[in-house]
């Protein structure tokens, strides 16, 4: 429909251009040659492969069915357009999170500001490990380090500013195995899945563990989700004035949302108000999400990610006798709940032709 509406607007604009009627009729035929040609080039388009980084199999057929029976009017499981909503984990289903978290990377890397703006810092623990720069200490450094040194370098500054620093830090910042921007290391499959669905009247939602105002300062630019419809954990803000008497909310070292495990599906119903239509994850804190949109009526679709392919990516599970890990663990429980209640488990390494779109 798309490519029919441009040829019209080709034709309408030859015809109205200063050139004799003869010359149009003789370069481009008569109008209705011009829309056979515009039917048949529409047909083309729409037959195109909307997923071409996945390999054909189930995976790839969930998909597409799914859609095809959610948005086929008269269909016994046609949704209508506004209740059409599609949530994404984001860390190991939409970019890689080995060998940790983007955002933890982010945090270290504010420690330095951090202390330079208390300088009693450096001499506190956590701190005081991550300034000396050793990687062996640094690894041994518990959950509730890695929270205090979130809450310090995530909060004390406006909205705006947090904003700025986030894009600064993604324009320099580089993963250390593919020594390229974080936000390049997106999964080329899902996010042509995230247009399929938007190109056919679904909302796409990303529902994250990780922290909202992050998520929400790049979320548009590197998956086509605006901020409103990123749901992450979220921190308080306190309302404020600035020197110049100017409105302003500071971020404070409180945390009101944590969007993991029970609190997606808590936090979806909060901020969205509609159960998902489709859902998709790749750990065990993804499961909730999941169970909550299989519940609803009519057709859904539920899928995990499962991380298989240690040469173009990594491999971890502990699911399927994989390697374990601390950072998106994917269960054997929760490989059998997904066999057992019809979730769609995608092998990265079976069904994706491409991992990165710098392949």
């Amino acid at each position: 429909m798309k490519f029919m509406i441009l040829v019209q607007r080709t034709w309408g604009s030859v015809i109205s251009a200063n050139r004799p009627a003869g010359h149009v009729r003789r370069r481009f035929g008569s109008p209705l040659a011009v829309l056979g040609l515009s039917l048949i080039a529409s047909t083309t388009l729409f037959a195109a492969d909307p997923l071409p980084s996945w390999n054909e199999g189930s995976a790839k057929q969930a998909i597409v069915e799914f859609v095809k029976a959610t948005t086929q009017e008269g269909g016994a499981q046609f949704v209508a357009p506004a209740e059409r909503i599609a949530t994404f984990d984001q860390d190991g289903t939409l970019w890689v999170e080995q060998p940790a978290y983007s955002q933890l990377f982010y945090c270290l890397s504010r420690v330095p500001a951090a202390v330079e703006a208390k300088p009693d810092l450096a001499q506190v623990e956590p701190f005081k490990t991550v300034l000396s720069g050793d990687r062996a200490a640094m690894a041994k450094l518990t959950l509730d380090d890695y929270l205090k040194i979130a809450m310090v370098t995530l909060s004390g500054m406006p909205t705006d500013e947090f904003k700025q620093q986030v894009h600064d830090w993604l324009a320099k910042a580089r993963d250390p195995r593919w020594k390229r921007p974080f936000n390049e290391l997106t999964y080329k499959p899902m996010k042509e899945v995230m247009q399929y669905l938007r190109d056919n009247g679904y909302k796409t939602y990303i529902v994250t563990g990780g922290g909202q105002d992050f998520v929400r300062a790049y979320a548009e630019e590197t998956y086509g989700v605006p901020p409103e419809q990123v749901v992450g954990s979220a921190g308080a803000t306190e309302y404020g004035y600035d020197k110049s008497g100017k409105p302003e909310l500071i971020k404070m070292p409180k945390i009101l949302l944590n969007d993991n495990d029970a609190g997606k599906p808590e936090n979806i119903y909060l901020m969205v108000g509609r159960q998902p239509q489709a859902a998709f994850g790749n750990s065990t804190g993804d499961k909730q999400m999941l169970e909550y949109t299989k519940a609803g009526k009519g057709a859904r679709l539920a899928m995990l990610v499962l991380h298989d392919d240690a040469d173009r990516e990594y491999a971890y599970g502990p699911a399927q006798g994989l390697p374990d890990t601390k950072v998106g663990t994917f269960t054997e429980s929760l490989y059998n709940q997904a066999t057992h209640e019809g979730w769609t488990v995608i092998s990265m390494k079976k069904d994706w032709k491409k991992i990165f779109a710098f392949e």
